[in-house]
């Protein structure tokens, strides 16, 4: 019911669960997180510069304090299906654009309800390991937003330009934090499932 696709900063939470929310087709994404500056920089540095620039123009992504904003707009996918104001980049078979391209949040979120529903409590492997994943990545977030808050407010005083330069000065910063995070995030725990994929390598 919960599988872990560990990717380092791309780690996936995913379940079938999802599928049932209680929410509607849209479940979470009625209510998009934001692209924190991590996000961001994690982007730009997988190619996606240009999908940034792109989207900022056609104002589907739009600055804000610490990063953007995904705009949420109101429309249905089926005829049988109700109005919801969701995600822009929510589609009728779930999220439209790739997991590099996403706010980290999106991958590794799993809603308390997906964790009792999927056993953690009676201890099973799969919803456990979700839980340790969700939280070392959680931290790992945080701890780098905080810090390219700090190197942002101090090299861009007055606020940084949402162009090219900007965002490639964004990308590489990020992937030095990540290259500093190596260790820790080698340390996700693995799924079964994952341990063998990677020995099939």
């Amino acid at each position: 019911m919960i599988r872990l696709d560990i990717q380092g900063a791309h780690t996936q939470l995913c379940s079938t669960l999802c599928a049932k929310c209680p929410q509607g087709p849209a479940g979470c994404c009625k209510a998009p997180p934001h692209m924190d500056w991590s996000d961001v920089g994690r982007v730009v540095a997988h190619d996606g510069r240009d999908f940034l620039l792109t989207r900022i123009a056609k104002k589907d992504l739009l600055p804000r304090e610490g990063g953007l904003e995904l705009r949420r707009v109101k429309r249905r996918e089926a005829p049988t299906e109700p109005m919801e104001r969701k995600c822009v980049f929510h589609g009728a078979g779930g999220c439209t654009i790739a997991p590099t391209m996403r706010p980290a949040t999106c991958n590794y979120f799993l809603c308390e309800d997906t964790f009792i529903e999927g056993g953690e409590r009676k201890g099973e492997r799969s919803a456990v390991l979700a839980r340790q994943a969700h939280g070392a990545l959680r931290a790992v977030y945080e701890r780098w937003d905080a810090a390219l808050s700090a190197r942002i407010a101090e090299t861009f005083p007055e606020g940084p330009a949402w162009d090219a330069a900007f965002l490639d000065w964004l990308g590489e910063a990020f992937v030095r934090l990540e290259a500093a995070s190596g260790t820790e995030l080698s340390a996700l725990p693995v799924s079964d499932e994952n341990r063998q994929a990677v020995e099939e390598r």
